[in-house]
């Protein structure tokens, strides 16, 4: 039998590629959402609404993001496939009932009011938004779970293609209602996000048809070790989950650290538009996990994909740094997005200091995608942890010495990921998973 081929620079590349795309598309979802609703009625105002609906919406689907890990990682038998298939409908069970709780009980109060102190003329269009976000969290657990499936057997091509229906679709609905409809802009932008996920769910569903068929229709023997049961299955997922749930609490965290500052409204419009090139920057390096996940098996996986990432966390800063640091920034922030000149001074600010966050989730990738790989989630989670703490106390001295608020937000972000980049590491120091 011929040795198998050491794992190359130029098969990691194609293997990630589409997953890359599709994040990026992912990420630029919402600048184009915040670009259609800066040119219309209202705009500051609906913006900032607009960013407190996101954060809470994506808060409440903590628990299903990591269901694209947890696919990936044990989609190894139709008995695991199974399965997976009765916990991810557990979930969107769950988060959709916790959903219908904010948007339509007294926990919106709570939540809204009381947690975040969203200033009083974004009450109402934040209730309005959040109750047209109620399928969010179901359609976000199909697709990720489906797409999990495509991932761990190498079709990750189709990934890349629902995210280009899901982009066509909510870009589409955003500009076709910004220019047509009465509606305001908070709808306007829910409506589009709605649609677009929705429809990346049944294109994922759709294309994974095959796959399930031929993988999965088989009875698997008892004694197979691939298989699992549902408590390991909730026991591998839930320390994600929770690490999930503790990323997402910092979005109303620095939603809720901006309202208490002076200029909370201008503060608040100009960060979604920041974080969202944040996010739209680092999205090659987000895909990093399930590319480790799925090949760290190979042989000479560990040097190959540990260099990737580096590469593409170099190459993600560098394109920051363009549009943090040279004339890009006023293309982007005001000709592009359309941001008055005012709020986008302060969200291109802002983004000079998360310059490095391409860089240190790059790393944190790495060493995420490698101990998943092991099921040594709870580290995950440990890290996490130190995140949010750290960025509680940035922010908390950011609003006791009433700062700017975008620049605290975006050194926040940059110093607690630094933090969990680096209990990440020892992690696999410790475990001796990182050769």
């Amino acid at each position: 039998m011929d040795e198998p081929q050491v794992l190359t620079q130029r098969r990691i590349f194609y293997f990630w590629l589409p997953l890359a795309a599709s994040w990026l598309l992912m990420g630029t979802e919402m600048p184009f959402v915040n670009a259609v609703m800066a040119r219309m009625s209202e705009a500051e105002r609906m913006i900032a609404a607009f960013g407190v609906v996101a954060s809470i919406s994506l808060a409440i689907e903590s628990p299903v993001i990591p269901l694209l890990s947890t696919s990936t990682a044990l989609a190894r038998s139709g008995h695991n496939y199974r399965l997976l298939r009765k916990f991810t409908v557990h979930l969107m069970f769950v988060t959709t009932f916790l959903h219908i709780l904010v948007a339509w009980t007294p926990a919106f109060d709570l939540v809204v009011r009381n947690w975040l102190g969203a200033p009083q003329m974004l009450i109402e269009p934040i209730r309005l938004g959040l109750r047209i976000m109620i399928l969010w969290s179901a359609a976000i657990a199909w697709r990720r779970f489906r797409q999990g499936l495509l991932i761990r057997f190498g079709e990750t091509r189709s990934v890349g293609q629902g995210t280009a229906i899901r982009l066509i679709s909510s870009a589409g609905t955003a500009a076709l209602l910004g220019i047509f409809s009465p509606l305001p802009g908070i709808a306007v932008g829910t409506l589009a996000l709605i649609a677009g996920v929705l429809a990346e769910a049944i294109f994922a569903h759709w294309v994974s048809r095959n796959l399930v068929n031929i993988r999965f229709s088989g009875i698997d023997a008892d004694s197979d070790p691939s298989n699992i049961t549902y408590r390991s299955l909730f026991a591998f997922h839930s320390p994600l989950a929770a690490s999930a749930l503790l990323f997402l609490i910092t979005l109303p965290m620095i939603s809720a650290a901006l309202a208490r500052i002076p200029d909370a409204q201008i503060a608040l419009a100009a960060w979604p538009v920041t974080s969202g090139l944040f996010f739209m920057v680092r999205t090659p390096v987000v895909a990093l996990p399930e590319v480790i996940i799925a090949l760290l098996e190979e042989r000479g996986s560990h040097i190959q994909l540990r260099r990737f990432s580096l590469k593409i966390g170099v190459i993600c800063t560098l394109v920051l740094g363009l549009l943090s640091f040279t004339p890009l920034a006023d293309t982007y922030f005001q000709s592009i997005i359309g941001l008055p000149e005012h709020v986008a001074v302060i969200a291109s600010v802002g983004s000079q200091f998360g310059l490095f966050i391409p860089l240190i989730i790059a790393w944190q990738s790495w060493f995420r995608g490698v101990l998943t790989a092991n099921r040594v989630t709870m580290a995950i989670t440990m890290a996490m942890l130190v995140n949010l703490l750290t960025m509680a106390v940035i922010l908390f001295l950011g609003v006791h010495y009433q700062l700017r608020g975008v620049r605290i937000a975006a050194i926040a972000l940059s110093v607690s990921a630094l933090m969990e980049m680096l209990i990440l590491r020892l992690a696999t120091q410790r475990k001796r998973l990182a050769k």
